[in-house]
């Protein structure tokens, strides 16, 4: 395909996912299988295209005084991808392009609106209602621009070596020819960059994948686990375990000995588990304990040393990987989201023995989710305190940059190089 039909294809996919509020990852395989003529290197543009109008979706419309996928795409040629407005031209008269350039097209993209002047939300490229909680969470109008500014970039891919099969040192040495590096914080993890052509490697291609050497694992993830007081021996609740990653990890943080229980409310959310647990090599540690199970959690009440929540949320520290997220998140889905964390605490601290811990994660730089959520939680439960997240820190190669008065851990793309993840640990009085 040329780059005016990528282009023009971009344009399209876009199309599907403003009109009718869709996935961006959803409409661009479904675009893939509607378009068999298109190859890898086409589709990873178009998909690159795309998820970097939705990532500036509000500061390319800014500029553009236009906020059509046409327009997104336009802009994000000039201003993001820095073709020239002559070569933008020569794109839209391609066969297969996306036309001709409008006079006002062309004026817009010669001398586009300046952002100087632009709100924080079009600078920062974020909902503008979610403003004053981003606010809250970032103290200053200027760093709350920076942090969002970080969360509207493409994403390093990080991986978590598995310790029960290898050693960072070796994994690095297997995957060298893709360049890794390791991660700063997390002692597992090694990151990948894009190459030249804007492409990460394709890691679940390696053999040392298929073997259960390592899982792909944002380093912000891997604190978490790592943060989490899960020692070899224990028994161990992961009440929201979705599709394992921070089980996998717990159980090699254990040392593969002990007893991991993995729960979930959804069963499709789980079910991918049982083949990575396999890999992993950790299969007879681990039990999975279905949703309609629920008279087994009930015989689990107070026996376990470490309950983890890793509660749904509105995914706002995940915008680098998932951009069209921020742009479908309503207020009236953000306090349903409140409601069911608050429950979800309130259930899992019932599986906490006495001189437990309850640890509390979600990948959310909202305070709404975060620190408001966990002090709602100590108000209602008064058996249980707040830990300082850096009394469990040992494991972790370097402590993230964090206010010094603050127990609880938030990390974030701006200063730590992470997703957006938020990690409280709480323990029950004995």
């Amino acid at each position: 395909m040329t780059p005016g039909a990528r282009a023009a294809a971009a344009i399209e996919v876009l199309e599907d996912i403003l009109r009718h509020h869709r996935p961006a990852l959803r409409a661009l395989a479904d675009w893939g299988r509607m378009h068999r003529f298109a190859g890898s290197a086409d589709r990873a543009a178009i998909g690159n295209i795309v998820l970097d109008a939705l990532r500036r979706k509000n500061s390319l419309a800014w500029r553009m005084q236009q906020d059509t996928p046409r327009a997104l795409v336009l802009a994000y040629l000039r201003f993001h991808a820095g073709h020239p407005l002559e070569e933008i031209e020569r794109m839209g008269r391609e066969r297969h392009g996306f036309g001709p350039l409008s006079p006002q097209e062309r004026e817009r993209l010669a001398r586009p609106r300046p952002l100087d002047d632009a709100p924080p939300w079009v600078r920062g490229d974020y909902p503008e209602w979610l403003h004053p909680s981003l606010l809250r969470a970032f103290s200053t109008e200027a760093e709350v621009v920076s942090a969002t500014q970080a969360l509207a970039t493409r994403a390093p891919l990080d991986i978590r070596a598995n310790t029960l099969r290898t050693t960072r040192e070796e994994l690095a040495k297997a995957l060298a020819r893709h360049h890794p590096e390791p991660t700063p914080h997390s002692s597992w993890g090694l990151r990948f960059h894009e190459d030249g052509r804007g492409r990460l490697p394709k890691l679940t291609s390696e053999l040392s994948f298929h073997r259960g050497e390592f899982e792909i694992q944002d380093e912000g993830s891997q604190v978490a686990a790592l943060l989490c007081p899960a020692e070899a021996g224990m028994q161990v609740l992961d009440y929201c375990a979705g599709a394992g990653g921070k089980t996998l990890a717990l159980a090699a943080r254990m040392s593969g000995k002990g007893r991991i229980l993995a729960h979930d409310a959804e069963l499709s959310r789980l079910s991918p588990i049982v083949e990575r647990l396999r890999r992993a090599g950790v299969e007879d540690m681990v039990e999975l304990i279905a949703p309609h199970e629920r008279e087994r959690l009930r015989n689990l009440k107070g026996q376990m040393n470490v309950v983890l929540v890793d509660a749904p949320c509105s995914g706002s520290g995940t915008w680098r990987r998932k951009p069209d997220i921020k742009w479908r998140l309503r207020e009236k889905t953000l306090k349903q989201r409140l409601g069911t964390q608050a429950q979800l605490l309130d259930e899992a601290s019932e599986h906490v023995r006495p001189g437990g811990y309850l640890v509390y994660v979600t990948c959310s730089v909202l305070p709404e989710e975060n620190v408001d959520q966990v002090r709602a939680f100590l108000d209602r439960a008064s058996g249980f305190a707040a830990e300082d997240w850096r009394n469990h820190a040992a494991l972790l190669n370097r402590l993230p940059q964090a206010p010094e008065d603050a127990p609880f851990l938030q990390l974030s793309p701006h200063l730590h190089g992470t997703d957006g993840f938020f990690i409280a640990i709480l323990r029950k009085r004995p």
